[in-house]
């Protein structure tokens, strides 16, 4: 019997659970790599089996497309088709001219290395969210947006009992209305950006009346938990001794700088910040793929510019889960034909194409209208720790470029340690390269994680 085509998989998230089954459906063996213990990604994590959670639903929407995702997977592992590797973290793709490696680190202790050898890649690695700096944000009980949420849906747990939900973007809504209906008391929702903003923007939007009407949804929601909403406000400062206890927060002008004289002060025990999100390009970047910005450059069928390689979902740019489906399925359905030797034919993914063309277009406008305030930068005072990892603060990072001459992040990475700690940048870079004036460029480098010298040592020697 002839030894099916390979495929491996990097992410079980919407975009990588799509790619998945459209390729296996035709005739791929696909293994889907995946760092967490469950399939869903950020957007479809459930609660632990152990914690017995009745009714998961209540804290998902579309639970009905992650219903079919789910039982899809579960009929095509059953089958054999999709071999599904849990908890295993990739830190390398390796190419040579006969075959792509996908490596990982296995179970808790990442210390055991597996390679997984395929004729194709999809990476489907997701994103990470844009992480802003401000007064007091090292704080216990300041969290991310998306780490609030993850703490509801995966651990039923609350971050606090007065809760503030702040920064910009469409996730703040069912992260808000999410720990409302959970029971937290959510004192505010303070959104940056100009809701007047949106209107400007209604052809582009309109394309889209299922999340118009789910956007009106979140809006009902909020009124009904009686969720103050100050829009075009921003937090200038988190404020408590051992930990939070206040946030100040300011009225924005047309111009997103503060309005001297219109800051105020909230009491609550938890703030979850958010700025929006950016791709996860560790993988794509160590395989030479080219990026459009800060997203990974893709052609009509999913494919990057390297032989194999194709990439979907929010690597490719921040579009969220119904468009991370239509690029997973047609990446699938692409991969599937060019393994077996013949030309994809773009009728086979028409729907799952329209569907991309607008939903690029919908995430546009909203990109346009949910930035981060313009006048961010200059409320962060010298003082702020801005890179955790090293404890490296605005001052530095000013001080590095305007009295030192650094024009570029590695300059100020090597004169400030800014990014030399566990994360290696990835959450400070945006910040740095606002604050010092040098461009956010991507960093090249070898490992997407940390990995232990025993697993490097057991490689086996290349051809």
């Amino acid at each position: 019997m002839t030894e099916l085509p390979r495929l491996a998989v990097v992410g079980a998230g919407p975009a990588g659970l799509a790619g998945a089954l459209a390729a296996a459906a035709q005739g791929v063996h696909v293994t889907l790599v995946d760092a967490a213990d469950r399939a869903g990604g950020q957007f479809h994590r459930q609660p632990a089996a152990a914690l017995g959670a009745r009714r998961p639903q209540a804290l998902h929407h579309q639970w009905r497309t992650w219903q079919r995702l789910r039982d899809g997977l579960a009929r095509h592992v059953a089958a054999g088709t999709i071999r599904h590797l849990r908890d295993h973290h990739v830190w390398c793709v390796a190419r040579d001219p006969a075959r792509l490696t996908v490596h990982a680190l296995r179970g808790p202790g990442q210390e055991e290395g597996v390679a997984v050898r395929a004729d194709a890649v999809l990476l489907a690695t997701g994103g990470y969210e844009y992480v802003l700096p401000f007064p007091g944000w090292t704080l216990p009980g300041v969290l991310t947006a998306g780490g609030a949420q993850a703490m509801l849906k995966g651990g039923l747990v609350l971050p606090g009992r007065t809760v503030v939900v702040a920064g910009t973007g469409p996730l703040l809504l069912p992260v808000a209305t999410g720990l409302a209906a959970a029971g937290a008391h959510v004192a505010a929702l303070v959104e940056s950006a100009d809701p007047t903003a949106l209107a400007r923007r209604a052809p582009a939007l309109a394309a889209e009346p299922g999340k118009l009407a789910e956007g009106a949804g979140y809006a009902g929601r909020l009124l009904r938990h009686r969720v103050r909403v100050l829009a075009r406000h921003t937090v200038v400062e988190a404020r408590g001794g051992d930990r939070l206890e206040a946030v100040t927060v300011a009225a924005l002008d047309r111009d997103g700088r503060v309005r001297p004289g219109s800051a105020r002060r909230i009491p609550c025990d938890a703030l979850a910040v958010g700025h929006g999100m950016l791709p996860h390009t560790d993988l794509a970047e160590t395989l030479g793929c080219t990026l459009s910005g800060t997203d990974v450059r893709v052609d009509a069928e999913q494919r990057t510019d390297v032989p194999g390689v194709w990439a979907a979902g929010e690597t490719t740019g921040i579009g969220g889960a119904a468009l991370a489906l239509a690029e997973g399925h047609i990446a699938g359905r692409s991969i599937a034909a060019r393994l077996h030797g013949t030309v994809p034919d773009p009728r086979d993914w028409t729907s799952a194409a329209r569907a991309r063309a607008r939903l690029r277009s919908f995430s546009a406008a909203l990109d346009a209208v949910y930035a981060p305030p313009a006048g961010w930068a200059g409320e962060v005072t010298d003082d702020t720790v801005v890179c955790r990892c090293e404890d490296v603060t605005a001052g530095a990072l000013r001080e590095a470029a305007d009295g030192l001459g650094a024009s570029d992040l590695r300059s100020v990475k090597l004169l400030t340690r800014a990014g030399m700690g566990w994360c290696q940048g990835r959450m400070c870079a945006p910040a740095v390269a606002a604050l010092t004036g040098c461009p956010l460029t991507p960093g090249r480098r070898p490992f997407a994680r940390p990995v232990p010298l025993g697993v490097l040592a057991a490689l086996p020697e290349p051809d």
